[in-house]
Parts: C-alpha cells; structure tokens; sequence
C-alpha cells in the first residue's frame, strides 16, 4: 500500500497526514515522544481515520432513499479514499475528496470534503468542510476517530488517567449491540460528574456513546499537569473506545452515530444526519492542545 505523508509543525508540536483517507498519521511533541496510537495491528490498525458519510453502523448494513437500497461499510468510505492535497506549507495543509463514480456507487451524490489540519504554538487545529457540490439536496454525517496513547509519554501509570469534560454530562449513554447499533446502557461507575475514570472493564462491552453533549470540550490526561485539550464546538455527539488492554483511547467528535437498534427509516430519518442544500457548506472542527508544555 501506498503511503503519501503529509508534514507540518511548530516548534512545540508536529503532526504527519496520510492522503489515504486524509488521516492523521503522526502527533508527535517538541521531545519526539508520540501523543496517538501507531497502528499496530495487534489491537487496532486505524489510527486517527475520519467517518464519512455516516458514523457508525447501519441496520442490515444498508441505507434507503425511497425505493433505492444502498451498501455502506460501518464509518462509511472516506476513511478508504484516497484525498488530493491542495495546498501546503510548513504550518497547514489541506487535502480534498470528491464524488467519483465509486462513491456514487454507494452514495449517489456531489459533494467537496476538504480536510484542513493547521499547527500553531501547541494546538492542531482540524477543519472538515463538507459542501453538496449537487443540485439536490446531501444527506450526511462526519466523526473524527483519534486514538490518544494510554498513557500518554509524560510518566504517569496508566491506571491514573481520566478524562475531565468542561461540564457534567448528565444524557443517557449508549452503546453498540451484536451488530453495532445503538441500545441505551446504564451510566457507567467511571463516570462521575465531570469525570470519566479509565478502566479496562469500561471497554468490555464495547464503545461509550454521549448522544446529547452539553460541553464542547474535555481534558485528557492524568493530573500531572499534563495531558491533551480535545475541543469539539460542532459537533454534538461523542464516541469514547478502547478495547481491554489496548494502549489508546478514542475521544471522537460525531456529527451523527450508528442507527438505533430497530431504526427502519430512510437515511433522511437517521438521527445526527444532517441535511445540505444545493450549494451549502457545513464545517465540523476538533482541536488537540497540549497540556503543561
């Protein structure tokens, strides 16, 4: 397989971007040390992938839109599409996909994904810009999927992280079924107030899913003084993952999630799907700042 790689830096962060899926491939601090997960494939070979057209999975693996039935894989294509860069420098870059007649395939629709990734001091800044390039209207939705090394370089076990969100998140948590849709689950022990306590046992049964966020950010980090500022202003859901033993955890900004368990509505139905008219742009960002540096 061919890798593509992307470059940009700061003199306190740098970060590597992969054209395959416009992914995050390498964040890295002034020290060298790693701040996300390297792809092995003993747990996880993804790293930062993004989620397009839809986050998570579908019911039967299928969508309709009226009479029409189409196939798409749990976290749609873009993760496997090559993107083309179109600008570059030192600090930023942004890389593009578009609809082609594979896409169309499976998503019959015109739309323009700009992936835009820019550094500056210690904080990635990354900007998706969906905008339906079509005469109809787009149905879509986007996640970004990070994976942040458990524990992260600074010294501290890892049995001492935690994740802070900016206020108590109080909504019902769910997670995926045998075939990765929705069911509501009980809150877990971990979570306290503002607090989410990392444990294994949190990931037995799969993926926590906050689906009605009232904050646009949290910490990540152990208590040390140093850790990761995640900020999510867009988006309103979330997905928190790991698998028992595996040494990342997913903190992933959603616009959208797996249909509920039972959901047999068309994908305008879908809930998190948002709706583009002809011309419009939609913008979803993330940032990762670096904590005590």
């Amino acid at each position: 397989m061919t890798v593509d790689i992307i470059s940009i830096a700061s003199p306190l962060l740098s970060a590597s971007i992969n054209t395959l899926g416009a992914e995050l491939w390498t964040l890295r601090d002034a020290a060298g040390r790693d701040l996300i997960w390297n792809g092995d494939g003993t747990f996880w070979t993804g790293r930062a992938p993004i989620l397009f057209p839809i986050v998570g999975a579908l019911a039967n693996g299928s969508y309709r839109i009226g009479e029409a039935t189409y196939a798409l894989p749990q976290h749609g294509f873009g993760r496997r599409r090559r993107f083309t860069p179109i600008a570059a420098c030192h600090h930023n870059a942004t890389l593009r996909l578009e609809n082609c007649a594979e896409t169309r395939a499976v998503y019959p629709f015109d739309f323009a994904l700009d992936l835009g990734f820019e550094i500056a001091g210690a904080r990635l800044a990354v900007t998706a810009t969906l905008t339906n390039t079509g005469d109809a209207p787009l149905p879509a939705s986007f996640g970004y999927h990070p994976a942040f090394l458990w524990p992260l370089p600074f010294g501290a076990a890892r049995a001492d992280h935690f994740i802070l969100f900016d206020e108590a998140e109080t909504a019902a948590v769910f997670r995926p079924d045998a075939n990765g849709l929705l069911v509501a689950a009980g809150r877990p022990d971990h979570l306290d107030g503002r607090t989410l306590w990392l444990d294994d046992t949190l990931f037995a049964d799969g993926a926590l899913v906050l689906t009605e966020l009232k904050g646009q950010g949290l910490t990540y980090g152990a208590g040390d003084g140093h850790g990761l500022r995640i900020s999510y202003p867009d988006t309103p859901h979330l997905g928190i993952w790991s698998k028992p033993g595996a040494p990342f955890v997913c903190v992933e900004p959603w616009q959208g999630y797996a249909d509920p368990a039972g959901f047999t509505g068309e994908i305008w139905d879908k809930p998190g799907i948002v709706r583009l008219a002809p011309r419009e742009r939609r913008v979803w960002r993330m940032g990762i700042e670096l904590v005590g540096v």
